[in-house]
Formats: C-alpha cells, structure tokens, sequence
C-alpha cells in the first residue's frame, strides 16, 4: 500500500495515546483486574483491532486486508504463547498481582520500539537483499522445529535462568519491593527493588520474541504499514488478556505445537517467495525461479485461522478430560505435582 506521511503519524500517535490512556486509566493507581473488566477491555482491544483491519479492507483492498489479518491472527498467537513466560517471571520474582500490570505495560512499550526499529531494518534489507528470504525462512523452519520439541514448556525455575542472575549482578537491587516503585532507600543507600529487574527481563524477554514474530509476518507481507500495525494491536491488550487468561494458559496444552506448525507453514510460503524473486547466481543461475507456487494469502489466513482453532479446541478438550481422570492439563498426576510445589 501507499501510505501517506500523515497516516503514519496519526496512526503512531493513536497507538501511543492508547499506551497513555491505558496508564492513567488502569495502571496508575495499583489494583488487581477483576474479570469483567479484563474482559471488557480485551473485547475493546481485538474490536478496534478488527475494525482497523476493516480500515485497511476498505482502502487498501483485499489483498492488503487479508495480510493484516493473517499478520494480526499469527502476532496474536504468538503473543498468548508469550504470556506463558510473562508468568513464569512474575512467579520467579514474586511480583504483588496489584504491580504486575505496570510490568506488563512497560514492556508492551519496549516491545513497540523494538518492533518498530526490527520492522524498520526489516524493510530495508528487504528491499536490498531478496536473497534475506531464504535465511528468514530457515530461521522459521528451525523455530518451527523448537517449538514443536518444546510445546509449551517453556523451561523450569525462570528465576535461577542466566539473564536474571545477570541482572542481579550488574544492577544493585533490594531484597523487597516499594510499593510500585523502581528504588528505594537501604540503610541509607539508593537500591533499584525488584521491580525494574522484573520490567528489564519483561523487556529483554520481548526483544527475543521480535526475532521469531517479525520474520513470521515478513512471510505474510511485505508492507512496512502492515507488519507495523499487525504487530501493534496484536500487543494492544496483551495486558488485559494475561489477566484474562492466566487461569487457562496452562490448559492451552497444544497451542505451542500449532504455533510451530504456523511458522513452518509461512517458512514453506518463505521460501517459494524467495524463489520467486531469486537473485543468488549459484540457484537457477541467478534467475527467477517461476514454477515455485505463490500461496495466496486467502489461503494463508485460512490455514492460519484453522490451525488455531484446532490447536485451542483440541486442547481444551483434551485438558478437560485429564482434569476429570485427577490429572494436571499436561498429564501428570496433581498429587506428584504438589508434593514437588513443596
């Protein structure tokens, strides 16, 4: 799409008016999110969400639609697969439930900019180096890989993981939280509390989620104006739906395996891509390789869409049935997990 410098504007200004609102109006004054308001406000997100994407239907055309919501629908996914760490780190640091969504804000905001300046390095390597789509689609086949190995264990004690005892060596920190504060006074001495160490590894934790999301949506579109957007209002409301869904994310048993078969999907719609616009001379001797079959984003959306119900139904229904034979969603027995807990 041609999108006009304003547009641009006004739509980096509505975003961050969004951020703003959200501080004042939720974050501001602690308070744990009951469910309504979770819900409500996860609801708003994904309706403005939709209606932005109906925006871009209408005039921008089909094809440009359809790669917005097939971006939106995988940056979504991929950021409830995200929510399992955000827990594990808010366990591990032991963050009062009434202080978490101001670590979950900030590192919405830090994850926009470091978005922001990977799709923009992006963009520009894109339009530089064709031959980029062949590296993107192998790191999505191996994250593909991972993924599918891992599931949705997403390691042990996160607490005792190298980033955080890294941190605690390099930043002077307390041993108790401030209220919602970043420092505190010691005996007299000026300490960070634990609560910048949580919003760091928040935030160092969503740059390392940029390397698998941005390469993902690059395989969807290649509109800078898409996979921005795309990428904005699937983390717009991240932090009402981890409320929302906390209780359910250990439920969600396969949605790390239809998350692994997404991306390697759009690493298949990669590559042909990359054979399309082939450059390198020791491949077809530099030329375009036009028997390679473009996957049209129809399709795309479809497979996406599909793939994710089937992940989310399957798993609640399998994590139902186990619940009801005494057994945790992942299968174990509860009174193992219990006796391990102490």
């Amino acid at each position: 799409m041609d999108v006009p410098l304003f547009v641009w504007l006004l739509t980096i200004a509505g975003i961050l008016a969004l951020l703003v609102f959200d501080f004042y109006s939720h974050v501001r004054t602690p308070h744990v999110p009951h469910i309504r308001e979770s819900a409500f406000w996860s609801v708003f997100y994904i309706g403005l969400a939709i209606l932005f994407g109906f925006g871009i239907l209408v005039f921008g055309g089909g094809q440009a639609g359809g790669e917005y919501f097939a971006g939106w629908l995988t940056e979504k996914a991929l950021s409830v697969d995200n929510l399992f760490v955000f827990l594990i780190i808010m366990t591990s640091f032991a963050v009062p439930k009434e202080f978490q969504q101001k670590v979950l804000l900030v590192g919405v905001a830090i994850a926009l900019v470091a978005r922001g300046i990977f799709i923009a390095l992006g963009v520009t390597i894109i339009e530089n180096f064709s031959w980029v789509f062949y590296l993107f689609g192998a790191l999505l086949f191996w994250l593909a890989w991972s993924q599918a190995r891992s599931g949705n264990d997403h390691g042990g004690d996160e607490g005792d993981s190298r980033l955080i005892r890294i941190l605690k060596r390099i930043i002077p920190t307390s041993d108790h939280y401030d209220g919602d504060r970043l420092t505190t006074k010691v005996d007299g001495k000026r300490l960070f509390t634990p609560m910048l160490l949580v919003m760091v590894a928040i935030g160092l934790t969503d740059v390392l989620f940029a390397l698998d999301s941005i390469p993902a949506i690059f395989g969807l579109t290649q509109d800078a104006f898409i996979v921005f957007t795309a990428n904005a209002f699937s983390l717009l409301g991240l932090r009402q739906l981890y409320f929302l869904i906390a209780g359910l994310l250990e439920r969600l048993i396969y949605l790390g395996q239809g998350l692994a078969v997404i991306l390697g999907f759009i690493g298949v719609k990669l590559v042909f891509h990359a054979m399309h616009v082939n450059e390198l001379p020791f491949i077809n001797g530099g030329e375009h390789i036009e028997w390679a079959p473009e996957i049209p984003i129809w399709f795309s959306l479809g497979f996406i869409m599909l793939t994710i119900a089937v992940a989310t139904t399957a798993s609640l229904v399998v994590s139902k049935k186990r619940q009801e034979r005494g057994l945790t969603p992942t299968g174990e027995p509860k009174e193992s997990v219990a006796a391990d807990a102490e």
